[in-house]
């Protein structure tokens, strides 16, 4: 008979099998059980393993026997279920500033808190070649400093690098160095952003993730950023992707738009679900919004072509009106 120690460590092989091995259509019987066990250099009797699927039982795990497939046990209640992980799969999948060998990483770590074969089947559905990834690996090592430096109300020091196009059609990087207190970490339009404060300036600044170099966790504490910002007592960081919106910058204002009545979908999508519009009788409706303006604000602008008018500022109608006499003198050459 083996020993005490032997036993409870015949009982955690005894869950991981169930946990990685079983699910409601992959069923193990009490001998399929033991020669997995046999696998792993343990040797069992199957009454033992009836033993200790009821004392996992009593622990609180959710194992079921089942002769709907076959005769076996199956494990019920995981931490995900299949379709949760399909969704954190496809979203990991998707994400430009996660690496391939990161998101291939994650995948497997996913997958790996289900069964083998439901693992397996959400993989087979996967795509991962020819998605435009990220080769700074760097950035996922990163996000813990600054995450860390946020947590802890402290500076980062980091190299952020641009690219400047060069006479002759190449491109060259250049480096800026900065000192940052950082207050936030922003997704936005499939990018991760640090928001945060230049310690040369009093307002915010948003750096994206993939371009910064060397981050480091400074002994400065942070500025608060009250001292630097209209947020009291919560950094709001939705308000702030709202304002910056293409997070191209930009002084933020009252923006108002003239849309026809089509456009209403595409409105609530690039500007929210909250605006308020104000229908008028010419087929059209008119709405407000507090942001910055920006090249990408005026891109959206000019891409609806004549279905959106902008009624104010007049900075951003003459922004508008340039870039539009721009693409007629391009296509007019």
């Amino acid at each position: 008979m083996a020993g005490n120690s032997s036993q409870k460590q015949k009982l955690l092989h005894v869950a991981d099998i169930l946990n990685k091995k079983t699910d409601e259509q992959h069923p193990l019987t009490a001998d399929e059980i033991v020669a997995e066990l046999e696998k792993r250099g343990i040797f069992a009797e199957r009454k033992s393993v009836y033993s200790d699927i009821q004392e996992l039982r009593d622990f609180g795990l959710d194992i079921l026997k089942t002769r709907s497939v076959k005769s076996g046990f199956y494990l019920v209640s995981r931490d995900w279920d299949p379709v949760e992980i399909r969704l954190l799969c496809d979203a990991v999948l998707s994400a430009e500033f996660i690496t391939g060998n990161k998101s291939r990483e994650l995948v497997d770590n996913l997958c790996g808190s289900l069964s083998e074969n439901q693992g397996a089947e959400i993989k087979k559905q996967l795509f991962l070649e020819n998605r435009k990834k990220e080769k700074n690996e760097e950035i996922y090592y990163n996000i813990d400093k600054i995450q860390r430096a946020i947590s802890e109300s402290r500076k980062i020091h980091c190299t952020y690098r641009r690219r400047k196009a060069q006479w002759g059609g190449k491109i060259a990087t250049e480096s800026k160095e900065f000192t940052v207190s950082p207050y936030a970490l922003l997704w936005e339009d499939d990018r991760y952003y640090l928001i945060g404060n230049n310690e040369k300036y009093d307002n915010l600044m948003h750096l994206r993730l993939d371009r910064i170099k060397s981050a480091e966790i400074t002994n400065s504490p942070s500025r608060s950023f009250e001292e630097v910002s209209e947020y009291k007592n919560t950094f709001d960081v939705a308000d702030y992707a709202r304002k910056i919106s293409n997070a191209f910058g930009g002084k933020t204002e009252t923006v108002e738009l003239k849309c026809k009545n089509e456009m209403l979908e595409q409105m609530f999508d690039r500007f929210g679900d909250d605006i308020r519009i104000r229908a008028l009788s010419d087929g059209c409706f008119t709405f407000k919004v507090s942001m910055a303006q920006s090249a990408g604000l005026t891109a959206d602008i000019v891409s609806f072509g004549d279905s959106v008018e902008v009624l104010r500022p007049e900075s951003l109608r003459k922004s508008v009106l340039e870039a539009a006499e721009k693409i007629c003198r391009l296509y007019k050459k």
